[in-house]
């Protein structure tokens, strides 16, 4: 029902019926087929939505292990209630509902698919008494597991609280649901300029016709003349060149890399105003990585990476131990073999193993660097240090474990009893998820052209203020604020009604996805054309809010593509201010198509429509008309796509319409000069040999030139095509004119020296008319 309301669709079934009436049923076969896409946009759309929640809905388990009356039973997910108590380790990882961890063994689980935060969660139980015991209890997110995370090591019991929409993923998948696409502003402004130009084109047909008849011309020389009038006046040109745009821009952002889902997006993302970004796979490369091995004297960083390594998983899924492999891989180290090891728990904080080198027995221990050191036989004074300097690290925004290495017995090997104390601190390991190279240089570009770059993630605001500072948020000193900190500043009215707070900010973190949706929700709502890129299901809500979503095409999960109106093929923030500036490009070369339509539209109309009022002979025959078509359509599909150039392009085009009031009054002024202009021309060619032939001569010569002037000038004579297309429409209008076999049956005469010179001094006048109003309008 939407789509029928579409002015487009109406404004298509009008031109296929008006040409179908003259006549020219091919053309209106295809205006009518033109409409079927249109028809079933909206429909595919509302399809694409549903495809995405089931999307979302296939993230979680489709089946889960339970324990019911002391029994293990294996159970379709959907039939999970509350209070049902769900076994869960690296065979069943996937999360089926949201509740608390009864007991855990070696539980760290990833919940990047929710808050983005790339480290590993490790978990803590609460015992099930602790709810009997009390009516409430205070819990904290580590003892708490969620609806689509998964478990990466150990195993545990998850008792349930809530299932279905109750969850946290299944308000994603309801905030999913409530969202639409919106029409972009050139969409409506196009549509608005047909919907006038098909009113004025109806109204001037009638005229005519009605006109006609009193002037005593009979009904069939004013259908004759309503009919060519119609073909003349109806801009047909309009959507064709919109389509035509849209697809040139939809190739040249996949050549950069930037797939696009809805065309029209091509347009609105060179209006962007505001980036919302996520940082984990979209700033950062998302993979934790081991940047820095911080070594105790007098041990090297090869010898506590080697010791690392060694109390390390090499199978393992835990991505510390895969980093501390990488980095091992990487510098050709050999790590011993364990003879045994003492897993990671969440009382003990470390994980330790034994093994043999060169002859020798040693423990080597791993775990956060407060349990290290004060198991390491340092002074207080050293212990302080190295607390000091694990501070340090973590402002910095890294995550830090701590490595212990002490040489044991050979009984002491054979029994693998961890020994309490007498450790050697070894070091520290810092991890980082690094920021894309590429990042830097893409933000510097959206400050110098009035685009501002907001990052919200759900990590902690120390490491968030880490990577913002390291891409240059804020020029270095970004301004962060921490959703957890103050809950209350994300309720949407709130938002709303306070936007320096937003407009202030660089970064916020520890945002969940439904702060995130309202925080683009409010920058829309003043005025901001809103980017949102990333790659999770904790986006998927803010990129289908956003006027522009752009998904990560590597990284990016099934729902994140699916919502998204641009994918990224190469996940390279570079690609967004190359889309960025294509995008630009294109709202550009469409303006200047649309001014050179109207610029030559109008003449053509007013004249075809004037002329026989006054009661002189049909201007334009249906041959003319066809001939000047054969000149707008290709001047106006191929001159004006000059390519995005410019590194500096300047602010973003905040217009709601697509030409403002001085354009409008610009294009109406040299409308009617040159309007005025083809009148005279044709009035004097009448006088001058009484052969209305002659003057329709005079006319044919005047509107290809002012074609090609207007291309030339609206081009600056930068663009080859436009120069092209300029030269070949003159040099046929010439052939077509002078040579007398051609002109005879176009009802033309062949023109004299002094009649070009008139044309050409005509044309040159209306160009400079453009000119001075154009400086004159621009220096207000």
């Amino acid at each position: 029902m939407d789509t029928i309301k579409d002015p487009m669709i109406w404004f298509l079934v009008g031109i296929g019926t008006a040409f179908f009436f003259v006549g020219d049923r091919q053309e209106a076969i295809i205006l009518f087929l033109a409409t079927i896409p249109l028809l079933f946009m909206d429909a595919f759309l509302h399809w694409r939505t549903q495809a995405s929640t089931a999307s979302l809905k296939g993230q979680l388990a489709a089946e889960a292990l339970v324990i019911r009356d002391g029994k293990r039973l294996r159970i379709d997910s959907h039939d999970i209630v509350p209070g049902d108590l769900v076994v869960l380790n690296s065979e069943d990882h996937f999360l089926p509902a949201d509740g608390f961890w009864e007991s855990v063994e070696s539980l760290q689980v990833d919940e990047s698919v929710l808050t983005g935060e790339a480290f590993p969660i490790t978990k803590r139980p609460i015992p099930f008494d602790a709810f009997r015991a009390a009516q409430e209890v205070l819990v904290d997110s580590e003892s708490l597991g969620f609806a689509g995370t998964r478990v990466l090591t150990g195993n545990g019991l998850l008792r349930i609280l809530f299932t279905g929409k109750e969850t946290s993923y299944g308000e994603i998948v309801q905030s999913v649901s409530a969202i639409t696409h919106e029409r972009t502003a050139l969409q409506h402004s196009i549509a608005r300029l047909t919907k006038g130009l098909i009113y004025a084109a109806a109204a001037f047909c009638l005229i005519l016709a009605f006109i006609r008849v009193y002037q005593g011309h009979g009904w069939l020389d004013a259908l004759l003349s309503a009919a060519t009038l119609a073909v003349a006046a109806i801009p047909e040109e309009f959507p064709v060149v919109f389509s035509f745009f849209l697809g040139v821009g939809v190739y040249r952002l996949a050549k950069r890399g930037a797939l696009v889902r809805r065309a029209v997006s091509v347009e609105n993302i060179g209006r962007i105003t505001r980036i919302c970004t996520d940082k984990t796979g979209t700033i950062t490369a998302g993979q934790l990585k081991l940047t820095h091995v911080d070594a105790a004297n007098p041990l090297s960083e090869s010898e506590v990476l080697s010791h690392a390594g060694a109390a390390s998983n090499p199978d393992g899924t835990d991505p510390v131990d895969q980093a501390i492999f990488a980095l091992s891989q990487e510098r050709d180290l050999k790590i011993p073999l364990r003879s045994s090891v003492i897993p990671f728990t969440e009382d003990r904080k470390r994980e330790t193993a034994f093994f043999e080198n060169q002859g020798h027995a040693f423990c080597a221990m791993k775990g956060s660097p407060e349990t290290i050191l004060s198991k390491s036989a340092l002074s207080s004074e050293e212990k302080n240090k190295w607390l000091d300097r694990t501070t340090n690290w973590a402002r910095e925004g890294h995550k830090l474990l701590a490595v212990g290495i002490r040489e044991v017995t050979a009984a002491e090997l054979r029994d693998g009893n961890e020994p309490d104390s007498g450790f050697q601190f070894a070091g520290l390991l810092a991890f980082e998820d690094p920021a894309r190279p590429e990042v830097r240089p893409a933000i510097e570009y959206c400050g110098k052209n009035g685009i501002k770059v907001l990052m919200i993630t759900g990590d902690h605001p120390q490491t968030a203020a880490a990577i913002a500072k390291d891409v240059g948020l804020g020029k270095g000193q970004p301004i962060v604020i921490s959703a957890e900190a103050d809950p209350e500043k994300f309720e949407a009215d709130w938002l709303k009604a306070n936007p320096e707070f937003l407009r202030s900010a660089d970064v916020i973190a520890r945002c969940n996805p439904i702060q995130k949706l309202r925080v683009v929700e409010a920058l829309k709502s003043f005025g901001e054309i809103v980017a949102v890129t990333g790659d999770g299901v904790n986006d998927v809500p803010a990129l289908k809010a956003a006027d522009i979503g752009i998904a990560m095409g590597v990284r990016g999960s099934r729902s994140a593509k699916e919502v998204s109106s641009i994918i990224l093929s190469d996940d390279n923030f570079r690609t967004i201010v190359n889309a960025i500036r294509e995008g630009r490009q294109l709202f550009s070369n469409l303006r200047l198509s649309f001014e050179y339509l109207l610029l030559f539209h109008i003449p053509f109309v007013l004249s075809a429509a004037v002329v026989p009022l006054l009661g002189y002979p049909l201007l334009y025959l249906p041959a003319h008309v066809v001939w000047l078509e054969l000149i707008i359509h290709p001047t106006a599909l191929f001159a004006f796509q000059q390519a995005a150039t410019s590194e500096n392009d300047g602010a973003p085009e905040r217009r709601v319409s697509f030409f403002d009031k001085q354009d409008a009054l610009l294009v109406l002024l040299v409308g009617l000069a040159v309007t005025t202009a083809l009148i005279i021309s044709f009035v004097t060619g009448l006088s001058e040999n009484s052969d209305a032939n002659h003057g329709r001569a005079k006319i044919m010569a005047l509107l290809p030139l002012w074609s090609a002037g207007l291309a030339v000038f609206l081009t600056k004579g930068k663009s080859r095509t436009a120069n092209i297309i300029a030269a070949v429409s003159l040099l046929c209008s010439v052939f077509l004119i002078q040579i007398n076999w051609l002109a005879e049956p176009l009802h033309l005469t062949p023109l004299h020296g002094l009649d070009w010179l008139k044309v050409c001094a005509t044309v040159a006048a209306a160009i400079a008319i453009l000119f001075i109003l154009r400086k004159r309008f621009s220096s207000r």
